[in-house]
């Protein structure tokens, strides 16, 4: 172990879909790396634009679910060396959080022989991101339907379409879940309860028998979405209308504020979509971001190099930047 490095590769995510909320996730291929190996001082390491701001001592995320997991396993790795890069945007409601629980999770595991189970790794993951949609989807890869009770966290996995592309329009600002989260009412009438169980369910079912057609009635939401508008200005209008510009059906990408829109990947209405979200997010004087991305079928890719860690650990997240890029 001492001259493990492990390097993890793991997937961003979306959660909600839009009537799922706190159940619903799916990996897109978005992607953040985590390396780690045993030092003899803790030294962190974290690269790209996306790490701003990101504590490099002990109190950082990585090393602190690194250490639970050493708990979990009963085994001591006090000091460790950790790298980070990372292409997630922070708090834009596309899993940074989760991504990195995950890969901290992933990493400190293989670190030490991988002694813990992946329904380990999801009991924990879920528990410290306080719902298992978005770590379930990064942990397993796919679309990943689950259910939490505040002990133990259950899921079954779905394979992705292969016509099913995304498009991402990330605004220029950040919002965190706790915000989100407190513009939600503590109640919802019974016709609202049942509006939402009935388009999750029949979103699942669409999902996972390839009728793609039945999304734009599918992810429509009840239960957060309307709630959450007033943060994003644009977003009532994009979700109401994007299927009128050629979209399968958009939703509200976790807490927000990234609005997600699903496609066919050979529409050939994608131009159309895009210049929608922009132009409508423009007019309300928010410049965004968009990106067309994919759902990603697997969860982390774990490589184990025999090197001594240290100072190669630069040239390495170069190279993984170049990977990324």
């Amino acid at each position: 172990m001492n001259n493990r490095r492990v390097i993890v590769k793991v997937p961003a995510s979306t959660a909600n879909l839009g009537p799922g909320f706190d159940t619903l996730g799916m990996a897109l291929s978005l992607y953040a790396w985590v390396e780690m190996s045993v030092a003899e001082r803790t030294v962190l390491r974290l690269y790209g634009d996306e790490m701003t701001g990101i504590p490099e001592d002990k109190s950082n995320l990585i090393y602190k679910v690194a250490q639970l997991v050493f708990k979990e396993a009963g085994v001591q790795v006090p000091e460790l060396d950790i790298a980070m890069y990372s292409n997630i945007p922070l708090t834009r409601g596309l899993g940074s959080s989760a991504s990195a629980i995950v890969g901290a999770l992933v990493a400190a595991n293989a670190l030490i022989g991988s002694p813990l189970s992946d329904d380990k790794l999801f009991q924990m993951a879920t528990a410290l991101e306080g719902h298992p949609d978005n770590v379930g989807a990064s942990l397993f890869g796919g679309i990943v339907v689950s259910a939490w009770d505040g002990e133990r966290a259950d899921y079954v996995r779905l394979a992705p379409h292969k016509k099913l592309e995304a498009l991402v329009a990330i605004p220029a600002f950040q919002l965190s879940t706790e915000k989100a989260r407190h513009a939600l009412p503590k109640q919802i009438s019974m016709q609202d309860a049942v509006f939402n169980v009935s388009r999750s369910s029949l979103l699942v079912a669409a999902l996972a028998s390839g009728e793609l057609g039945l999304i734009r009635h599918a992810m429509r939401d009840r239960l957060h979405q309307p709630y959450r508008a007033a943060l994003i200005p644009g977003m009532a209008e994009i979700l109401a209308k994007a299927a009128d510009y050629g979209a399968l059906g958009a939703a509200l990408s976790g807490a927000g504020p990234t609005l997600i829109a699903f496609v066919e990947s050979d529409s050939p209405r994608k131009q159309e979509l895009e210049n929608f979200l922009l132009g409508t997010l423009k007019q309300e004087g928010i410049e965004a971001q968009t990106l067309w991305l994919k759902p990603c079928a697997e969860g982390p890719v774990v490589t184990i190099d025999q090197a001594e860690a240290g100072t190669e650990s630069l040239g390495l997240l170069e190279r993984i930047r170049g990977e990324a890029v």
